[in-house]
């Protein structure tokens, strides 16, 4: 890298968020823990109400950097992410906090090189994420937000899509940072002085679109988030194929709709009616993949567009899995 070795990053603290994934978190916790305690000062994990023994083999781990929150209900990633970064700053102080899912890990000596290079540059730094396989992660791919970068809603709207606005295989094979908008909350890491100026994820999204609402928040506060990719990370997840094209389970499908709109509304500004009007049509249309349970699946999308557009997060969740079975 280019970046000077003046000093070590500082005092990190790790977040996991889990739910009933205790096979994957039995892979990530250790991992985290055979880092260096000059390296990774704690590691805190938010158990969501897990029901699959996870709250007992949490109890069995004796490791002096472990630190449990078990909620006595399930947050959501969302809310699991507001309440361990809160805890990491209020019980730790910590110069730097990292998060992650149960189902994602640092790969071995990263927490090393994190600390190892000045981080004096960023408020925030986001991973290389990759598939178990060493595919590129699709949905962890860090963005450029095209509506406040002219040259690249160009490159967006004149046929690259998605790959337009993402950062591309040859960032990913390469060695120097590169500056972008938003990230997922997989291999994130955030100073305090990034905490100052946005704040804490909002819990109450639940799943999804909590992380790039927050790093674009940051973003527009004035921070600054470089994408490292010599910082790599795995992610082991199952929600989506690209094969299949559905959300499993159905009622995922609900949040993804609604916390993309309203991500979709701070990107792109003025230009949201446009965007709405894309998005919208482009969501319902997805209905074709859904054999068998297409009346849901299109009530969920038509909840989904009116929630986001109100900025409604106070549905319960209990409400939400009766939608996606087709109930009112």
């Amino acid at each position: 890298m280019t970046l000077s070795k003046k000093q070590r990053a500082g005092r990190l603290v790790a977040v996991v968020v889990t739910y009933n994934r205790l096979a994957q978190l039995q892979v990530t916790l250790p991992r985290l823990l055979e880092s260096a305690e000059g390296d990774l000062e704690a590691v805190i994990v938010v158990d969501n109400a897990s029901s699959d023994g996870t709250g007992e083999w949490l109890d069995g781990q004796d490791a002096p950097r472990l630190d449990v929150l078990r909620l006595e209900a399930n947050l959501g990633g969302a809310g699991g992410f507001e309440t361990g970064m809160r805890a990491a700053v209020d019980r730790y102080d910590p110069d730097w906090v990292v998060v992650m899912d149960d189902d994602a890990r640092p790969e071995p000596g990263v927490l090393a090189r994190f600390q190892a290079e000045d981080r004096s540059g960023a408020e925030a730094w986001a991973a290389a994420v990759y598939h178990l396989d060493g595919r590129i992660c699709d949905m962890n791919r860090p963005s450029i937000n095209p509506f406040w970068h002219r040259d690249v809603l160009w490159r967006t709207i004149s046929g690259k899509g998605r790959d337009g606005f993402h950062i591309g295989k040859a960032e990913y094979e390469g060695t120097a940072p590169v500056a972008i908008d938003g990230t997922s909350f997989v291999g994130f890491f955030v100073s305090r002085a990034g905490m100052r100026l946005a704040g804490y994820p909002d819990g109450s999204l639940f799943i999804y679109g909590d992380d790039v609402l927050y790093t674009l928040g940051l973003t527009r506060a004035g921070g600054r988030i470089l994408f490292d990719p010599t910082l790599r990370f795995e992610h082991d997840f199952s929600t989506m194929t690209d094969g299949d094209q559905r959300f499993r389970p159905l009622w995922k499908s609900y949040y993804h709709y609604r916390n993309l709109l309203m991500v979709y509304r701070m990107a792109s500004g003025k230009l949201f009616p446009l965007v709405l009007l894309a998005a919208s049509g482009k969501w319902l249309l997805k209905v074709r993949y859904h054999g068998g349970e297409r009346l849901a699946f299109t009530g969920l999308v038509l909840r989904a567009l009116r929630d986001g557009l109100l900025s409604r997060t106070d549905v319960p969740h209990a409400q939400v899995l009766e939608w996606a079975k087709g109930r009112r």
